[in-house]
């Protein structure tokens, strides 16, 4: 099996985890917000120490490319290719709303496999980064930006169980009131839970561009500029 260092930057907590042989070798997250910059290169360097010390090397590096915050995935994956140019390794890049839903798939042994899984990535407002998949992560609803309201997903929800999991819950909660959502709250994509999506984007020879891939905002960024005061 391969050997792979995981980098999670989407969201609030940094982390970054080494698995190998479907096992978490090692893993650091920070939890204090947006320290990305500072915190994720020690981050990277205590895990390059600790294959050292444990003698392995590695195989590939896999990152989270959104979508999330803009920031965030910039940082990650600006350092996953650096790490990937100077070890000439490959680059895999993974969808934060699969973190999600495979993070979801886990955490119940009620579930069937008939559930759909809906991870939601909190962007404001009433709007929230989602998509709908099933327990095999084909995709039932394309991921994108969507404003939620009462009508959300209510023509799968009436033939369905739903399972929602991310940092929007809460405010979805408030609207969407139908006896076959499933709500899992306070749950964050972290690098561990990438292991299962990045070993078999290795096996399979999925990779991304050392140079051209940029993140999955699936939303164009968007900046305030202040007016002049005269």
């Amino acid at each position: 099996m391969a050997t792979i260092l995981n980098i999670e930057t989407s969201g609030k907590i940094c982390s970054v985890a080494i698995c190998s042989d479907g096992m978490v070798d090692f893993q650091l997250e920070d939890h204090e917000g947006m320290k990305h910059a500072e915190v994720l290169a020690p981050f990277v360097e205590k895990c390059m120490e600790e294959l050292k010390r444990r003698e392995k090397k590695l195989d590939a590096v896999a990152v989270s490319i959104g979508p999330g915050s803009y920031t965030g995935l910039r940082i990650g994956l600006s350092l996953a290719k650096g790490i990937s140019f100077s070890m000439d390794i490959p680059l895999i890049g993974v969808s934060t709303l699969q973190i999600l839903a495979v993070k979801a798939m886990f955490k119940s042994l009620d579930f069937t496999g008939e559930e759909l899984l809906v991870p939601m990535i909190d962007a404001r407002r009433m709007e929230v980064f989602t998509g709908v998949y099933d327990f095999a992560l084909n995709e039932v609803e394309r991921p994108g930006a969507k404003i939620l309201d009462e009508n959300s997903w209510t023509n799968l929800l009436e033939g369905h169980k739903i399972v929602f999991i991310g940092d929007a819950t809460e405010k979805a909660k408030d609207v969407i009131r139908h006896e076959n959502a499933i709500w899992i709250d306070g749950q964050n994509p972290l690098a561990r839970d990438m292991m299962a999506l990045s070993e078999k984007m290795y096996r399979e020879g999925v990779f991304i561009d050392r140079a051209y891939s940029t993140p999955e905002y699936l939303k164009e960024y968007q900046t305030t500029v202040a007016k002049k005061k005269f």
